[in-house]
């Protein structure tokens, strides 16, 4: 794999049906594992006001000989440069899992390095990132171990756990993937002035209601949690989920519109 981390910001990002003419463009952070083609069938279940831009991280897809990170902040940092040209417009995360922690932290960055934060932030099968998670560090333990805690911990995919052939290619950047989650440091800052909405799955063995309602206390402005029938992976039914997302960004961004 290429260790390269010199990158145009468009490999970064994937748009599924572009609109340049939206009010509001959605960035969407994949959970572990995870890439873009997650949210490819978006586009159609929100509103055309809404561009939808799919983070597409090093390790998977059309990057998928690129050495993907293993750190958070080096993630955050890259993330956080490439968006920039893209900022011209408002615009909100959504992260699912992982991927919520990360949309996290690069709001956090954009605020204190660059003055700006999304209009909503949009976190997804994921305690707040102060909350503790219990459990055995799986990344750096052998194939068959970390194979062993992916299925005890239903955070990945079955279709994908059932696949030799995918688990062998996919097993490099799933064990990039938990290094970003289990090294990572919460460090206190304020709170957010964005909105924050969560959404949780009833089912969901990994994620309890109470790590959900800590999201609360990283904004100064509206909470909401909306839970949802299903497990971790509630999202793949996405039309229940985009019309929370959507009711949202109607209630509380009324000019936008959308």
């Amino acid at each position: 794999m290429s260790t390269d981390r010199t990158v145009q910001s468009d490999s970064w990002f994937v748009s599924h049906k572009p609109h340049p003419q939206a009010r509001l463009r959605l960035f969407c952070f994949p959970y572990a594992g995870g890439g873009a083609a997650i949210f490819h069938g978006w586009p159609k279940l929100l509103p055309s006001t809404v561009e939808v831009y799919s983070i597409q991280l090093p390790g998977r897809g059309r990057r998928l000989m690129e050495k993907p990170f293993t750190r958070m902040p080096e993630l955050v940092a890259a993330i956080s440069q490439a968006m920039l040209s893209h900022l011209d417009k408002p615009f909100a995360f959504f992260g699912h899992s992982l991927g919520a922690i990360v949309s996290f932290e690069v709001s956090r960055l954009l605020r204190r390095e660059h003055q700006r934060e999304p209009q909503h932030l949009f976190v997804s099968g994921s305690g707040a990132p102060q909350t503790s998670r219990v459990g055995q560090a799986l990344h750096d333990l052998p194939d068959s171990r970390f194979l062993k805690g992916l299925r005890e911990l239903d955070g990945t995919p079955r279709e994908i756990l059932e696949s030799n052939e995918l688990m062998q290619l996919l097993l490099p950047t799933l064990r990039a993937d938990f290094a970003i989650s289990e090294t990572y440091v919460y460090r206190p800052e304020p709170p957010l002035d964005c909105p924050i909405t969560a959404f949780g799955g009833l089912q969901d063995q990994e994620v309890s209601r109470k790590r959900l309602e800590a999201w609360r206390n990283q904004t100064n402005a509206a909470f909401s949690l909306q839970m949802f029938a299903g497990d971790h992976f509630f999202l793949h039914d996405a039309e229940p989920l985009l019309q929370a997302l959507t009711g949202e960004l109607k209630s509380v961004h009324g000019t936008l519109k959308v």
